[in-house]
């Protein structure tokens, strides 16, 4: 019996998402997007894809800033992944990253990110943050 085209043979009760084409501005328009509200914030809103339970959840979400706007000061628990779809932002230190750049914060790091023009990042964090207002 043939396999069926893009099949692996495996089980095939999952959930899968899939976001097709997630740098083209109209798809990412399309997105329903809230405000990410939370003190020391501005400018934000917010996309989640998933979030973990547990002592130290992690989290997806694809994250819009408003052109000016700003992240909170806060230190990484674990590993975040930012991936730039759209614009650019720099970090408090001043390193600035544009469309296609991943950025990989450490755990224990210590940052807020902005930007002048606004941009659009996908977030990966391994494990939540602690804000340092």
């Amino acid at each position: 019996m043939p396999t069926p085209p893009n099949s692996v043979g495996g089980p095939t009760d999952r959930t899968v998402t899939v976001l097709r084409d997630l740098l083209s501005p109209e798809v990412l328009d399309s997105v329903e997007w809230k405000r990410w509200i939370e003190p020391g914030r501005t400018g934000t809103a917010i996309h989640p894809l998933y979030e973990t339970d547990g002592d130290r959840p992690a989290s997806a979400q694809l994250i819009r800033f408003d052109p000016g706007s700003h992240g909170d000061l806060h230190e990484h628990l674990g590993y975040e992944l930012m991936f730039v779809l759209q614009g650019e932002f720099s970090n408090d230190n001043g390193d600035r990253y544009r469309v296609g750049d991943l950025v990989i914060e450490e755990p224990g790091s210590v940052h807020r990110i902005g930007t002048e023009t606004g941009c659009t990042l996908l977030g990966i964090r391994e494990a939540p943050v602690v804000p340092k207002n």
